[in-house]
């Protein structure tokens, strides 16, 4: 097998294991998102606050890394069963935050119902977009709204 061939299997074994999340504030931008997610609180790991999802993913908070006007917002997104959702959105409810149907903050206050499932965004403490989603959708379930 060449690597066209290689490039173009659809179940090539990548998983992501960790990504790195700027914050002014480490442990309280990894709280934000576990209390929302349901998952347990983070724990130190070296320089990291690190909170810990599926399938041994981590997402690892960072601080004093970037000064906090460099810090460019990333989009977390992640999938979750109707079940979860539910209870996030309970939990975003209580807090009385803010959410989004789209990532572009045009749609406040709603859900979306890409791909026929349910989907959300927040904003944590610095900025990054939250996604919570039970269907994968593609750029074709946007239409016009990717433009």
């Amino acid at each position: 097998m060449n690597a066209t061939d290689l490039r173009r299997r659809t179940t090539v074994s990548v998983h992501l294991d960790h990504t790195i999340v700027h914050a002014t504030d480490k442990f309280a931008s990894a709280r934000f998102l576990a209390e929302l997610a349901g998952l347990d609180g983070p724990t130190g790991f070296g320089p990291f606050a690190a909170v810990q999802a599926a399938d041994g993913l981590t997402i690892d908070y960072a601080e004093h890394v970037v000064e906090a006007a460099a810090i460019v917002p990333q989009h977390l997104a992640f999938r979750v069963s109707e079940e979860e959702f539910d209870a996030i959105f309970a939990r975003i409810q209580e807090r009385e935050l803010p959410y989004w149907a789209d990532p572009y903050h045009h749609k406040p206050q709603e859900i979306n119902h890409l791909a026929g499932g349910r989907g959300i965004y927040v904003s944590d403490p610095d900025g990054h977009a939250i996604e919570f989603l039970t269907r994968k959708h593609s750029l074709a379930d946007l239409g016009t709204e990717a433009s």
